[in-house]
């Protein structure tokens, strides 16, 4: 009922065989943060801000607008997220026009190298060197850096 009211989302594992053992189970992200705060007793942005969840919060905010973004289109949601036994993850995974983007969300205000970590690991992966790959974080300013891309949350959805 909650998946077909799009209040929460089960994302599904990417499984392109990576010669990894994969996770396979899939991770629930409430679709609308609003509601996630209310439950959480995060009544301003005030509290948001220094709440332990915060980053779990921006996550599922930027799986909501992935979805989003599908389904305004009229189109199903190719999205995923990707974690091997090792604990190595991509929070989403989208695919579209048979190519997979691998894309981190960071809830920080300022770009920090070790953002990077989840996205240098997927490139690693064979055949991924030059896949595409975006961080989403809560600054400001978009750019390129390192061949990938980092958006401002504003231009996120």
């Amino acid at each position: 009922m909650l998946t077909a009211s799009f209040i929460v989302k089960l994302l599904p594992p990417y499984h392109r065989d990576f010669s990894k053992r994969l996770i396979k189970s899939p991770k629930l992200y409430f679709l609308d943060t609003g509601l996630l705060c209310y439950l959480l007793r995060i009544r301003t942005p005030g509290d948001l801000r220094l709440h332990a969840a915060r980053g779990a919060i921006f996550e599922s905010w930027a799986v909501s607008e992935a979805v989003k973004g599908f389904l305004h289109r009229g189109l199903e949601a190719d999205v995923y997220f990707w974690r091997d036994s090792s604990g190595h993850e991509v929070d989403l995974v989208i695919e579209a026009d048979g190519e997979a983007t691998a894309v981190e969300a960071k809830s920080g205000q300022t770009f920090a190298s070790d953002f990077f970590k989840g996205l240098d690991y997927w490139r690693g992966l064979p055949g991924n060197s030059e896949a595409p790959a975006a961080l989403v974080y809560g600054g400001d300013e978009s750019y390129q850096r390192q061949g990938k891309a980092v958006l401002s949350w504003r231009v996120w959805g």
